[in-house]
C-alpha cells in the first residue's frame, strides 16, 4: 500500500489500518532509552510511593511524569 492510500485509509471513519503497519520495527522519534541511576534519600522515596499508589501507577512512572512537565514547563 503506497502511503497516499494508507493516509486516505487511516482518514476514513471505520477503516482498520493496523494490519498495514510493521509494529515490530516501529519507534518514537526521540524515545530512545538511556538508564540512569538515582539515589534518594528515603522519605522522599516513601513520599514517591505515597503519591503512586494515590494515582495507581509505578513509582518510576510518576518520577518520569514529574520530570516531563518539569522540563516543559522550563521550555516554554
Amino acid at each position: 500500500m503506497k502511503a497516499r492510500e494508507l493516509d486516505a485509509a487511516f482518514d476514513e471513519d471505520g477503516v482498520d489500518i493496523i494490519d498495514q503497519l510493521d509494529l515490530a520495527s516501529a519507534r518514537r522519534p526521540k524515545r530512545d532509552v538511556q538508564r540512569v541511576n538515582v539515589d534518594f534519600p528515603v522519605w522522599m522515596v516513601s513520599s514517591l510511593d505515597a503519591e503512586a499508589a494515590r494515582l495507581g501507577i509505578t513509582r518510576q512512572a510518576v518520577i518520569k511524569t514529574w520530570i516531563a512537565e518539569h522540563l516543559d514547563r522550563n521550555a516554554s
